[in-house]
């Protein structure tokens, strides 16, 4: 049976009521060990000051998504989501983790488009721990983070500083798997519609079906981690620097054929436009030879890049 986040339902008490009968207490342990000056009220008061020390370790506060993993000398006993300020068995290891959303921005990797083409691709995602069981014993997160909970001098930093670096380890696992799921997809596509054709999709032209794409592989890769992805988009795409140069002048050629397309039709449009009006209002009757001079002589006004220069013909034409 597959092992998941259960809600802890051990023994809470209210944190001030407990603090209330904390000060209580140090009141017995004053009237035992310096109004009663017998031996049996010293061993009282003794054994009240070990209790009084103990019931230290049962407070903890909680702020709104924030949970605590309870464990009893290694045994799950479940999460705690309550917020507030509470008391429980002061022999329960109490590990902090955040349930609030992380942004993460992956820094451009160089990858293999579909047909070999080598592009820099980078992401940036939204994601949160979803699974606190799967997030604290699915992965190894506890020893990658108690690998800097440790000082210079052996001994153990703050609590708030522990679960940053816990949280730095998630991170650290979602950004090498973003990295992996990035170049699979990555591998999936063409850059552009160059190499892949104008019906197919592209990592340029895909928009929100790449991303989606690339969220659903990203929750695949991280849900044995108990860890949600909530966006994920391309926020860099350029093909790499060793073939920019060669792809900017192919895009600039793939332009200009595409522009020159648009100008012969339309140079075509009117000059066929021009020799129905001629015909159709009998302004001047051209045979064959005339004809091919003039659609040549419009197609080359109609399709140069500079202004061409004319030349007026004095002559008749007839001969």
């Amino acid at each position: 049976m597959e092992a998941k986040e259960l809600n802890f339902r051990g023994f809470k008490a209210n944190g001030f009521l407990m603090l209330a009968m904390h000060l209580l207490l140090i009141s017995g342990i004053i009237i035992c060990c310096f109004m009663q000056m017998t031996t049996p009220f010293f061993i009282l008061g003794g054994v009240l000051l070990l209790i009084w020390f103990i019931l230290f370790g049962g407070y903890m506060q909680l702020e709104p998504n924030e949970a605590r993993i309870m464990v009893f000398f290694g045994k799950y006993k479940g999460t705690f989501k309550e917020t507030g300020f509470f008391w429980v068995n002061p022999f329960m290891n109490k590990k902090k983790l955040s349930l609030r959303a992380r942004n993460l921005d992956v820094e451009p990797i160089k990858v293999n488009d579909k047909i070999g083409n080598p592009i820099l691709i980078g992401l940036v995602l939204v994601w949160k721990l979803k699974d606190t069981y799967k997030a604290m014993f699915e992965i190894d997160s506890q020893t990658m983070a108690s690998d800097t909970t440790s000082s210079g001098n052996g001994k153990e930093i703050s609590v708030g500083n522990a679960v940053a670096n816990r949280m730095n380890a998630f991170e650290n696992f979602v950004k090498i798997q973003s990295d992996a799921a990035l170049r699979q997809v990555a591998g999936q596509y063409a850059y552009d519609d160059n190499e892949a054709g104008t019906d197919k999709l592209t990592l340029r032209s895909g928009g929100e079906e790449i991303n989606e794409q690339l969220e659903q592989k990203l929750n695949e890769r991280l849900a044995m981690a108990g860890i949600e992805v909530v966006e994920a988009r391309i926020n860099y795409l350029a093909y790499a620097p060793e073939i920019a140069a060669v792809m900017l002048r192919r895009q600039q050629a793939s332009a200009i054929i595409s522009a020159r397309e648009k100008i012969v039709e339309g140079a075509v449009s009117m000059v066929h436009m021009a020799l129905d009006k001629l015909s159709q209002e009998d302004i001047v009757e051209l045979d064959e030879d005339k004809k091919a001079a003039m659609v040549s002589n419009l197609l080359v006004v109609l399709c140069a890049d500079e202004a061409a220069q004319p030349v007026v013909n004095t002559g008749t034409l007839n001969h």
